[in-house]
């Protein structure tokens, strides 16, 4: 997560980790959400650095790109698990 301290990361981690949860309809638990916000974030900044596009600077941006990344996870985890739902 560029621009914010790792105290930070771990709070927005766990924050779009659990909107992601929500948006997704998983249910992960407290530490999965943060390392999906985390990784979450890692992955999706990497494929936009990839495709030449940088977020503007900010807790909100990074927020937001975490939160994309970490359904991209969970969408992926489905994909191969074959699991739709947690119910």
């Amino acid at each position: 997560m560029t621009g914010v301290g790792w105290f930070m990361a771990i709070i927005l981690g766990g924050i779009a980790g659990w909107i992601a949860e929500q948006i997704m309809k998983s249910d992960m638990g407290l530490i999965m959400n943060i390392i999906l916000g985390i990784v979450g974030a890692l992955v999706m900044n990497a494929i936009l650095g990839m495709l030449g596009v940088i977020p503007p600077g900010g807790w909100i941006w990074q927020c937001i790109v975490a939160i994309a990344g970490a359904c991209l996870l969970i969408f992926l985890w489905r994909m191969i698990s074959g699991r739709r739902t947690a119910a």
